[in-house]
């Protein structure tokens, strides 16, 4: 094992899904129940402006969509809200050559569990999460 400090391109994910502000929480729930993930960078203009996790989605959706007995009208209406009514938009992110551990400490620091990473203040190359951090944690751990 080397004793260079991992940076965060080395652990990042560099498939990173994005969805548009004016895009349905009925689009995001579709792309979350294919995905099999938990956050979508929210884009505007090709730059990335915010964040939507499975959680946010779950706490706007009725709980009766998609119940055939008791689903009324206004649960359907809550799938046609817009991503920009209820995204994160207070947006933290991260360089591709920080150290992993202050995306760590930087997580820690604003609550969140995803940092977009973003190359130059402008690109977006890829998503570090906490599922990341930890596989890092356990690899290098089993590495020693």
């Amino acid at each position: 094992m080397t004793d260079r400090p991992r940076k965060v391109r080395e652990i990042m994910t560099t498939e990173v899904v994005t969805i548009g502000m004016d895009e349905t929480l009925e689009t995001a729930r579709g792309i979350f129940n294919q995905r099999r993930f938990h956050h979508l960078i929210v884009m505007e203009g090709g730059k990335a402006v915010g964040v939507i996790s499975d959680r946010d989605l779950l706490k706007n959706l009725s709980p009766f969509v998609g119940v055939r007995m008791s689903e009324r009208p206004q649960d359907i209406g809550t799938l046609r809200k817009r991503i920009h009514q209820i995204m994160t938009r207070r947006l933290v992110s991260i360089e591709p050559d920080a150290p992993a551990a202050q995306a760590a400490r930087t997580m820690m620091h604003h609550r969140v569990s995803c940092l977009p990473v973003i190359e130059n203040g402008t690109s977006l190359v890829g998503i570090i999460t906490l599922r990341d951090l930890v596989r890092w944690v356990v690899i290098d751990s089993i590495e020693e």
